[in-house]
């Protein structure tokens, strides 16, 4: 069955961005849970008539707790050319994170050397290189404070396996909700305080520069507190 549809935050007939609910795959996997992709292929099917299949490219993914800005590429021309803007670091992600401990500075750029283990699913962070590793990076500020959380501004670098939630845990500063890294409890939900903000990129086809921004999740109160007292803008971090 086709669950309901995601909101859509922009399309047009290349590229279609939603904002992903926490607990939501991007793609199929061994749950055989219906994934992200297929809602909004049928979303499409549904909207423009389409008899056939509908062509869908999964340009990226974020992990199933999390919620945000997902993109997909309607054709395989912007396919093609979406992903290698991403390897070339050329598109701009901004994430928003709600940790219990405060990090050690109001603003810092982390460096870290990253192993995945995949029986574990889980990465571990190194200060310095290892055997298998991967360099790391980011650069976080605090955007908001409450009574018992922060609000943190995540600008990923790189793009590694799990690399903000392990990173934010190697500095004392697990996302509130993420066992796997080290916070104290779970959400009810299953999901974790980890929210894909914004992407700015130039668009594949026609050149324009993009500014995609989705709402946390509504329903949750910390994120509606935060959410009320923090700037809209995509900030880039000096």
């Amino acid at each position: 069955m086709i669950p309901s549809f995601p909101e859509i935050l922009f399309e047009d007939n290349h590229l279609i961005a939603v904002n992903k609910r926490p607990g939501d795959i991007v793609q199929g996997d061994k749950t055989g849970d219906t994934p992200l992709s297929e809602s909004v292929k049928e979303y499409i099917k549904q909207k423009y008539q389409k008899p056939g299949a509908v062509f869908l490219g999964v340009i990226h993914r974020i992990d199933r707790p999390v919620s945000g800005v997902v993109l997909f590429a309607r054709t395989s021309k912007s396919l093609e050319r979406m992903n290698r803007m991403f390897r070339d670091k050329e598109i701009n992600k901004m994430y928003w994170a709600v940790v219990k401990q405060p990090p050690p500075q109001e603003q810092d750029s982390l460096i870290r050397h990253l192993v995945k283990n995949e029986r574990l699913n889980k990465s571990f962070a190194h200060m310095e290189p290892v055997k298998g590793s991967l360099e790391s990076r980011l650069d976080y500020r605090v955007i908001g404070k409450s009574d018992h959380y922060f609000l943190l501004q995540i600008n990923p670098i790189t793009g590694r396996h799990h690399q903000i939630r392990v990173m934010l845990s190697s500095i004392g500063c697990p996302i509130k909700g993420d066992l796997k890294y080290g916070f104290a409890r779970s959400n009810p939900d299953g999901s974790i305080h980890l929210h894909a903000r914004g992407v700015t990129f130039t668009h594949p086809v026609s050149g324009e520069l993009m500014h995609i921004q989705a709402k946390s999740p509504e329903n949750d109160p910390v994120w509606k507190a935060f959410s009320q007292n923090t700037p809209d803008k995509l900030t880039p971090l000096a």
